[in-house]
């Protein structure tokens, strides 16, 4: 069997959640001054980007981040680019922790209009595509976002992303679909049903050689995506954090059969780099372990 073949059969079948370790340039300060690095550790760009890496390799290094509980881990292209352990990132965490890599491929959010941001254009999106193939990518993921919801705006969200989702399942890739409701959305339940009458008509365009996955808001109705959730061309719903502290994302997640996390902010929360290795790893494996509990408490 192909490494895709078992990777696929991994994120299809398996319990566990997919770890968001994407931040890109404008959301990296955030993340790294969470984890106690300021902005003065670091004098330019490149710098930074060192720095989150050394963040990123930590969390991924560490006892407690394994296959068995984290299926995937979402990586931002320039940790694509590097080295953990000696070895390209992508082929450390399948080959040494058996996680599926997973690369973010958008290139950030075009300006709100009419209540939704669009993702920006994607140029090299073909040539991106080749190479993370070739490094051992199993898919990809890709944001927009509503933050106003009518049935036009939803409509249109989800064109872009299924437009480009299927340019990435013809190149052998699996994206994940994220148009995430914004939290603060002022009609939020609302738009999360326009999202899934969308979603469900766009799910029946697919042929079968187009699998893809969604990556959603944790929706007010719980069950919201259980629909999408069972059609044959949905690999799996997994739920971003959005905004909500851990606590109340995996109270959430843990009222939604079908759906497993996909937390970023959540998964780190807490974590610094002036803990020893004992601390960092025993607060991480609590960490995983809760988003892991509320994963799998309404599996089916």
């Amino acid at each position: 069997m192909s490494d895709f073949a078992k990777q696929m059969e991994k994120i299809r079948n398996e319990y566990g959640f997919i770890a968001a370790l994407d931040q890109s340039g404008g959301s990296t300060p955030k993340a790294l001054g969470l984890y106690g690095v300021k902005e003065d550790q670091w004098s330019n760009e490149d710098e930074m980007f060192d720095q989150v890496h050394r963040m990123r390799s930590r969390i991924v290094q560490a006892d407690a981040f394994n296959g068995n509980r984290v299926i995937g881990a979402i990586l931002f292209e320039g940790t694509m680019d590097k080295e953990i352990g000696g070895m390209g990132s992508a082929e450390y965490l399948w080959t040494q922790k058996n996680v599926v890599p997973f690369l973010k491929v958008d290139q950030g959010l075009a300006d709100e209009n009419d209540g939704i941001q669009l993702m920006a254009p994607i140029p090299d999106l073909d040539a991106l595509l080749v190479k993370a193939k070739e490094k051992g990518i199993f898919g990809t993921k890709m944001r927009s976002v509503i933050k106003q919801a009518t049935e036009s705006n939803v409509k249109t969200i989800v064109e872009q992303q299924f437009e480009i989702g299927k340019r990435i399942a013809d190149a052998g890739l699996v994206p994940i679909l994220e148009p995430e409701v914004d939290i603060n959305c002022p009609n939020k339940q609302e738009a999360e049903e326009l999202l899934t009458t969308q979603l469900l008509a766009s799910l029946d365009t697919l042929t079968d050689k187009q699998p893809v996955m969604f990556k959603l808001t944790l929706p007010e109705t719980a069950g919201q995506y259980a629909e999408c959730a069972a059609h044959r061309n949905l690999i799996k719903v997994v739920a971003l954090s959005g905004g909500y502290s851990r606590d109340e994302a995996n109270r959430r997640l843990s009222q939604n059969p079908n759906m497993v996390a996909s937390f970023s902010r959540a998964l780190v929360e807490g974590l610094t780099f002036q803990m020893s290795d004992g601390e960092f790893n025993s607060h991480l494996d609590a960490c995983i372990d809760s988003i892991y509990q509320a994963s799998k408490s309404l599996a089916a």
